[in-house]
């Protein structure tokens, strides 16, 4: 087990298997040394969770529950592009995070610091990362969070 696996069990955090891609698409696509993940969303265990627009159905602090999930599941298509390696992360360089929120709302980086939060708590100062967090008219399902990221790795 390595550091990374160890300190997602200090945490209590399983990571799944990653879903499979529902199109014509790549959960992830390596070039170099950096992976790019397609967009992850509220998926555990095959149900969709946090479905509803964040401001209505949504509380802002249900939301970033959401993203953490995004979080998850984004260390899980990165851990299959590494082999099954977590320690080969060397930075987790940028999330793109959107939030389906009503017009009004505003609060899109407090959502997307459920995922930001989760990615320095794993990764430490390399999960340190840029990132945009970007309000969407609606997103797949009715998810209320979407997330993408592109990761370092060695």
């Amino acid at each position: 087990m390595g550091q990374i696996d160890e300190r997602l069990a200090e945490l209590g955090i399983d990571i799944p298997t990653p879903a499979a891609p529902v199109a014509n698409y790549l959960g992830w696509v390596r070039t170099g040394n950096l992976v790019f993940t397609a967009g992850q969303v509220t998926v555990k265990d095959g149900e969709f969770l946090y479905q509803g627009k964040v401001g209505a159905e949504i509380s802002v602090e249900e939301a970033a529950k959401a993203a953490k999930l995004c979080a998850i599941n984004i260390i899980a298509q990165v851990k299959q592009a590494c082999d099954g390696d977590l320690d080969r992360v060397k930075r987790i360089v940028k999330l793109v995070g959107f939030v389906n929120g009503v017009p009004e709302f505003t609060d899109h980086p407090a959502v997307i610091n459920g995922a930001s939060d989760l990615m320095v708590e794993v990764f430490g100062d390399k999960g340190k990362h840029a990132r945009s967090a970007v309000g969407a008219g609606s997103l797949p399902i009715n998810i209320a969070v979407e997330i993408e990221a592109i990761v370092e790795v060695a």
